[in-house]
């Protein structure tokens, strides 16, 4: 079952940080089976705080998320977000495809 990983940026605080976040986050991507769904798009803001940007990305499974948020490469990039943005995160496992 598909699991996705979801970014909510509220804040940016240092610009130079995101950059080198951007920069290695993406390459924290090569060795595993994800699907940007959303990068940064446009946002309605339908209930509670305004929020700068969104991200989310699609993995086969929920251990396939966390392996590659757990990962040495993700990690050395989540660095530069931590000092660069206020975020939340979370993974959340998907629903079963229905046919119909």
């Amino acid at each position: 079952m598909a699991a996705y990983f979801v970014a909510i940026r509220e804040s940016v605080h240092d610009q130079a940080e995101l950059a080198e976040y951007a920069k290695l986050a993406g390459k924290s991507a090569e060795g595993h089976a994800l699907t940007p769904r959303a990068l940064y798009g446009r946002i309605r803001t339908t209930e509670g705080a305004p929020l700068e940007g969104a991200v989310i990305l699609e993995f086969p499974t929920f251990a396939e998320a966390e392996a590659w948020y757990d990962s040495d490469a993700y990690q050395a990039a989540a660095v530069h977000r931590f000092r660069g943005a206020r975020y939340r995160t979370f993974i959340v496992e998907g629903v079963p495809a229905t046919n119909g």
